[in-house]
Formats: C-alpha cells, sequence, structure tokens
C-alpha cells in the first residue's frame, strides 16, 4: 500500500537546512502578482531590495518549497504526483521573517485521515534560526484513491462567514503566466506547466498552484487591511475548496474582526465557484 500511516506518523523528525536571500523574497513575490503599477511605493516594499518586507507567506517556499517535498518523501508515503493537491495550509509567524536567513526545518507527520476514496497527510514543518523559533507550517496533502485503509476521518475545520456585506472586495487578475513565474520559487510539480500532466491529473490545462493563491489573498489582505505592515500578521490559515486557472480573476472579500480577517476567494469568472475556505488571518494590533 503507498500510504503506510503508522509508519508515517511514527517516523523520527527529518531536519532540512534552509537558506534564502533578498532574491528569493523578490522572485516569490513577484510569483504571487507584486510589481503592479511597478513604481507604486506599495509595491515596491515587496520588489525593490532597500526596505524590502518578506510576506509571511514566504514561509511556505523559504529554502525552496522543503516543507511540501518533506511531506512526500517521509517514510510510509509513496504517492504518485498526479494523485495529490494541496488541501490546506497554516503558517504561524514566530516573529518577523528576515529577507536573508539560514535557519534549520524539523517536519514530522502528526496524522494521516482517512477521507474515504482519498487521504489527507498532515505534515508539521518548525522552522528555527540561531535567535530562536521563526514559524512553523502545519500542510494538508489530499492524495485522490489512498483513503479507505480504515483510519480516522480527522477534524473538520469549517467556519461560517459573517451575515453582513464584507469591509473590502477586490478583485486580482491572475496572469496567463503566473504559474510559470511562481514555479520558479521551488514547486516544480508539472501540473501546474504541462498540458499533457495536467490531464493526466482530470484537468483540461494546467492549473495555478494553490499556494500561489494563498500569497495572492494573503498580500491582499495587508495591503487593503494592514496597512501595508506584513508584522501585523500572526497566522494564517486557508482551506483549498477549488482550483485556478492562470488568466482567472480572483474576487476577495474580506471582513475584519477584532483580532482577525475573515476572508472567502472565488473565481469571479466562473459564477465565484469557491477557491480558498475557512479562511483566515489572525492579527496582532502591534506585529508579533
Amino acid at each position: 500500500m503507498p500510504i503506510d500511516a503508522a509508519k508515517a506518523t511514527s517516523a523520527e523528525p527529518r531536519t532540512t537546512e534552509l537558506a534564502w536571500e533578498p532574491k528569493d523574497v523578490l522572485l516569490y513575490h513577484l510569483g504571487i502578482g507584486a510589481g503592479v503599477p511597478a513604481t507604486d511605493p506599495g509595491e515596491l516594499r515587496y520588489t525593490l531590495e532597500s526596505g524590502l518586507h518578506v510576506l509571511p507567506s514566504f514561509a511556505t517556499v523559504a529554502g525552496g518549497g522543503m516543507a511540501l517535498a518533506g511531506g512526500l518523501s517521509a517514510p510510509g508515503i509513496e504517492v504518485d504526483l498526479a494523485a495529490v493537491l494541496h488541501g490546506g495550509q497554516t503558517v504561524t509567524v514566530h516573529r518577523p521573517l528576515p529577507v536573508r536567513g539560514r535557519a534549520v526545518q524539523t517536519s514530522t507527520v502528526p496524522a494521516v485521515y482517512d477521507k474515504g476514496k482519498a487521504a489527507v497527510i498532515v505534515l508539521r514543518s518548525e522552522t528555527a534560526d540561531d535567535d530562536g523559533p521563526l514559524w512553523t507550517c502545519d500542510t494538508q496533502i489530499f492524495v485522490k484513491g489512498e483513503g479507505g485503509f480504515g483510519g480516522e476521518r480527522g477534524p473538520s475545520s469549517r467556519r461560517e462567514l459573517p451575515g453582513r456585506a464584507p469591509d473590502r472586495t477586490v478583485e486580482r487578475t491572475v496572469r496567463e503566466d503566473q504559474a510559470l513565474l511562481y514555479r520558479l520559487s521551488g514547486d516544480w510539480n508539472p501540473l501546474h506547466a504541462d498540458p499533457e500532466f495536467a490531464k493526466l491529473a482530470g484537468f483540461d490545462r494546467p492549473i495555478l498552484h494553490g499556494l500561489c493563491t494563498y500569497g495572492i489573498t494573503l498580500k491582499a489582505v495587508v495591503d487593503e487591511v494592514l496597512g501595508g505592515d506584513v508584522a501585523r500578521v500572526a497566522a494564517y490559515t486557508t482551506r483549498f475548496a477549488g482550483v485556478v486557472f492562470p488568466g482567472e480573476t480572483l474576487r476577495v472579500r474580506m471582513w475584519r474582526e477584532p483580532e482577525r480577517v475573515l476572508v472567502s476567494v472565488t473565481a469571479a469568472g466562473r459564477e465565484d465557484a469557491p477557491v480558498l475556505a475557512d479562511t483566515v488571518v489572525d492579527i496582532s494590533q502591534e506585529g508579533v
């Protein structure tokens, strides 16, 4: 059987050394659509090395996106990339991400859930440098066709949105080449570039990385609700509810609450088909 849940969850933690520099941060920001308009001061904080700010979602690709790769190479797990989708993601920030760094990532598989027709691999990666903890990533990897092994189904994370109108609604257009640029930050899954591979996975054309949509959305929240202050983000969680195709327009709705922002993301051109759901940005009044 490709997934041995007991072996995966009992395996020793795996450690990986991570390193990044300003050009990696700049490339990531460009990959999630920063830099439009190119000379806008609000965009330059993401695209110019002097005074560079780091979006916390960069944690998902720092060092080449090793968190997701680590989950797929864990003991007891052997899966077909064509059957893999990103189910959900949480980044918890312990202090602002530096523009340049060297750190150690420690990865474990806390759980493998049985969803019937699919399995969900839960990966936790904790990253720290010489000054202490930097961030914690919790990743849910959805593997089609690997359920039915008799494991626990796992908890539900569904959240109700407020009954009132959103406080902010913005639209973000995904460029045709967005996935080709984003994959340079480390996610080389051909699902996002190769039309023939996409067909094998059941799509008529390549789809955008879920983590690219994740980054686009966090940038919109930081810019529209948090005054561009990336240090206000304490944690950011989402469930990937649907696919995005390059060239589409995302509609991002935001509800501001005292200590968090609730978010809904849909595909505007497909009758608001869900893209990101159960999405929350926890915020700090003073920055973490």
